[in-house]
């Protein structure tokens, strides 16, 4: 069948396997590229199949010639109807992982299950023995708890007090007003429940218990802070007191790993387009103006351009920097004083009607439509193209 984008608001409805396979691609020559890493070799990522995920795969493999696991929740083609692009980059992934001689792997389903839990512990068993590596970079707005079986749902809201400022309509360029209510009741509970960091720590837990992990293993996850201007929406919202959360698990994880030398970490990385990011008020507009004046200079990155530098100059890099509360910071370019106040400075002029002069608007459509496989460079999109993909290890 041939293809098309169609949009429904921040949500692609369609996403195209060829194209997802090119940006997969693209990313495996970057990592490359920028040489190997004496990193992990047998590694488990939770959240594998876009995003920050897909970069820590894919810097792994790639970068470290590492085995590597994915977990991931996506739908595959049928017939006439396309897969999800986290499938599509799951099956281009493992293909070229696999012409490479890397053992790669995959499961699909729901990582907050106990179900997944244990095909992921078997699949170690089976196979690596144990992990040294365990990204933990899952992004849902629903958890069903595996204990309760009770079913929890996210909410993007400040807390306190509504928050009202400027947004974009990324399609159109269209700058207006937004208002949000506040949380109320169990949103703030919710959304901790569904992202923060109890998963992680089960997940450890679960791995330790059957001794999967090896002597030294590290874990990471993946967090973001961002500016004043997005702080009521985001760091001092609901997602931030999950955020917060996460951030604290990681010592507790890190506590439990004593035993084994291991050590866990919390990444904060910087803004960028993402199927969880465009959802969210108010950030488009601070990443088209941010992409702008970091492309100005010379330091703007991409998910591929994060990973490969959070793991060969922090992880593995001989010097983790951390900051006052123990994180690594790989949006250090991002908070950059002179970054910060540039895009502050256009932020109080954002219009509709200069937003293609100051911003990067077209830069962050074009990342938004590359998430689902659309607007990448050498498809031919007039081109049928087979709906029906598979990926290799799930049959």
């Amino acid at each position: 069948m041939i293809i098309e984008p169609r949009t429904r608001g921040f949500i692609c409805l369609t996403s195209h396997p060829t194209g997802c396979e090119q940006n997969v691609v693209n990313q495996i020559e970057y990592v490359k590229s920028k040489g190997k890493i004496d990193g992990a070799k047998k590694v488990l990522v939770i959240g594998s199949s876009t995003g920050f995920g897909l970069a820590s795969r894919i810097s792994s493999a790639f970068g470290s010639d590492a085995a590597t696991i994915g977990v991931f929740f996506d739908k595959p083609g049928t017939e006439g109807r396309p897969g999800s692009p986290g499938f599509y980059n799951t099956a281009a992934f493992e293909k070229h992982a696999n012409a490479a001689g890397l053992y790669a792997k995959s499961i699909n389903g729901d990582a907050f299950s106990n179900e997944i839990k244990e095909q992921v512990i078997n699949l170690i068993k089976e196979d690596l023995g144990q992990i040294d590596l365990v990204i933990y970079s899952l992004a849902s707005p629903v958890r069903t708890h595996p204990t309760t079986g009770k079913r929890f749902k996210s909410v993007l809201k400040p807390i306190g007090g509504e928050f009202s400022n400027k947004t974009v309509d990324f399609h159109t360029g269209n700058v207006s007003e937004i208002s949000i209510k506040p949380a109320e009741g169990e949103d703030v509970e919710n959304t901790i429940t569904v992202m923060g960091g109890e998963d992680w720590k089960m997940w450890m837990d679960a791995l330790k218990a059957e001794n999967l992990l090896a002597e030294g293993a590290t874990t990471v996850a993946y967090s973001y802070i961002g500016p004043e201007v997005t702080k009521p929406v985001y760091r001092n919202g609901t997602i931030g007191a999950a955020k917060d959360h996460l951030e604290a698990t990681a010592f507790t994880i890190a506590d439990d790993l004593k035993s084994i030398g291991g050590k866990a970490y919390v990444s904060v990385n910087k803004a960028l387009v993402t199927q969880a990011s465009s959802a969210i008020p108010v950030i488009p507009l601070y990443i088209s103006l941010l992409y702008k004046v970091m492309k100005a200079k010379g330091i703007h990155e991409g998910c591929i351009e994060q990973i490969q530098r959070l793991y060969s100059e922090r992880l593995f890099g001989g010097d983790l920097a951390l900051d006052e509360k123990g994180r690594i910071r790989i949006d250090d370019w991002e908070m950059r004083e002179d970054v910060q106040a540039e895009v502050m400075k256009l932020w109080e002029t954002a219009s509709t009607e200069n937003l293609s002069e100051i911003g990067d608007l077209e830069g962050y459509s074009n990342d938004f439509y590359n998430l689902f496989g659309f607007k990448v460079d050498g498809v031919n999109y007039d081109a049928d193209v087979n709906e029906v993909v598979n990926v290799p290890s799930i049959q």
